[in-house]
């Protein structure tokens, strides 16, 4: 994410001056919607128009093979709240919104679909919680409007590991019907297909969660894209969030318990094949296997700690060569004075040697001295 108007390349400072301003952004990934574009534009702005603050629509088409991108480019001209951003190719909805968060320039960012799975009539749900402080506000479709064996089913059971695993208790990860602060979406950094993971990942900053049920509508134009063969990439998915979450930035813990444990059996095959030399039998011909198995697992444990303490020099020059937190700050206060949250380490500018001990650094020379990397 890109956290400063000043870090922007100089064609996104012309796109945000000349864009009207918008304390709401509305993502939308769209790939071959041709025949929602219009209803779904139509649905939005009649919602956002009823919130007492300005907005923009931000469209990605992700790739689309049919005139969805032509549609779209049709809504922007006759609306200048609507940014639409064509991608190469099809990337996936993960990167797609990651394009949408980037380029979003409010402080409330909400992302639905664009099938009309969805009902923009709830956008005020997500606005209400919003307002109450929460900073990540969920979907849950309590009523599934999908098949029970190849729906339903899988997405409880995947919904039921992550809610363990992240110890986020919301009840729907998968649906992209969500509402963000800005400040906490800064803090993440989106790969693969991690978008149903955000609630984790918001957890991992110190987000606070809730979530609001929502209708569950039957994409009308076309078939969904999910299916049940999706679930071994959640479960590959989520054993990635079980090592962020946990072990990030202490990864020999991780290998290093699977190498002690590695290392104890290793120990006691070698105590009970010392014990039985010593009563004289013969190793090799009467605990040939076993020996064999004490010897590989005594391997296993050197190349576990050996992974783990690769692991660690590897996390240390992930987060020292890109000044990379490993803590998210909410705000920084100094008196009256409020400054928000940003991702990125402090760089701290030393005074000019003109300033001595006893002068008093004004406002402005105190935040010219405290800077935030973006990342």
């Amino acid at each position: 994410m890109q956290a400063g108007f000043a870090n922007q390349p100089p064609e996104r400072h012309t796109q945000w001056r000349e864009a009207p301003p918008a304390y709401y952004s509305m993502v939308v990934p769209m790939y071959n919607e041709r025949d929602s574009v219009a209803p779904l534009h139509a649905g939005l702005t009649r919602n956002l128009a009823r919130l007492d603050k300005s907005y923009e629509i931000i469209y990605i088409d992700d790739g689309s093979r049919d005139d969805t991108y032509a549609r779209l480019c049709d809504v922007a001209r006759d609306d200048p709240r609507v940014l639409v951003i064509k991608l190469r190719r099809n990337f996936g909805q993960t990167p797609a919104l990651a394009a949408g968060f980037d380029h979003a320039r409010g402080e409330i960012i909400l992302a639905m679909d664009g099938d009309l799975q969805h009902d923009p009539d709830e956008i005020s749900k997500f606005i209400e919680k919003i307002e109450e402080g929460y900073d990540v506000v969920s979907g849950w479709r309590q009523r599934r409007a999908d098949g029970l064996v190849l729906r339903r089913l899988p997405s409880a059971t995947a919904n039921w590991l992550i809610r363990k695993i992240s110890g986020v208790e919301i009840h729907d990860f998968g649906t992209t019907f969500k509402a963000y602060r800005r400040d906490v979406i800064e803090h993440l950094n989106l790969y693969g297909d991690s978008h149903r993971f955000i609630p984790a990942l918001a957890a991992m900053a110190g987000a606070t969660i809730t979530e609001v049920p929502i209708r569950n509508i039957k994409a009308p134009y076309r078939p969904s894209n999910y299916g049940i063969g999706r679930t071994s990439r959640v479960l590959l998915d989520l054993l990635t969030i079980k090592f962020l979450s946990s072990y990030l930035t202490r990864p020999l813990h991780l290998f290093g318990k699977v190498g002690l444990v590695n290392l104890a059996g290793a120990v006691l095959i070698g105590a009970y094949l010392a014990y039985e030399k010593i009563r004289g039998k013969e190793i090799l011909r009467a605990h040939g296997p076993l020996l064999i198995l004490g010897v590989m697992l005594m391997m296993m444990s050197l190349m576990f700690f050996s992974t783990g303490l690769l692991a660690e020099l590897i996390s240390r020059v992930y987060f020292e060569t890109q000044r990379k937190a490993v803590y998210a700050v909410r705000e920084i206060r100094r008196g009256t004075r409020v400054w928000p949250g940003r991702p990125g380490r402090p760089r701290l500018i030393p005074p000019p040697p003109a300033i001595t001990t006893n002068h008093e650094l004004s406002e402005t020379d105190d935040e010219k001295r405290f800077e935030q990397d973006a990342h």
